[in-house]
């Protein structure tokens, strides 16, 4: 069996959302619901995606998926993302460091902080 490296998205990615099927066209494989370490802070981009960033002070844990993908999708995935967003890596609440996606800063900059919602899906669900 061909390894696949674990990824942890946190917004369109996610079941149920429009971009999922950009890590089904790749042949990733869901793995579980997890929370990360509370050290990240999540932002609405134009209420369009989020994107997630470890910081120092104040910060939260985010609900996020991980997901299998097959080494050579990697780069497919990230090619599809919008501008800003890139892999970095995450720490979740179970100890385990995995690759995920995470903004940049200039991309959080004046962005809507919703860290309180605890994940894009509460946020989403709410603002309905």
């Amino acid at each position: 069996m061909d390894k696949t490296l674990n990824l942890a998205v946190n917004g369109g990615l996610m079941r149920g959302f429009k971009d999922n099927k950009n890590l089904l066209d790749v042949n990733a494989t869901f793995v579980k619901e997890a929370k990360t370490k509370p050290i990240y802070r999540l932002f609405s981009i134009n209420d369009i995606h989020p994107a997630m960033m470890r910081v120092e002070t104040g910060g939260r844990a985010i609900a996020v998926e991980v997901w299998a993908v097959p080494p050579a999708g990697l780069a497919t995935i990230l090619l599809q993302e919008p501008p800003g967003l890139c892999i970095g890596k995450v720490r979740l609440a179970d100890g385990a460091e995995v690759l995920g996606v995470v903004g940049e800063s200039i991309c959080c900059e004046n962005s809507k902080d919703i860290t309180q919602y605890g994940g894009w899906r509460n946020y989403i669900d709410f603002s309905k």
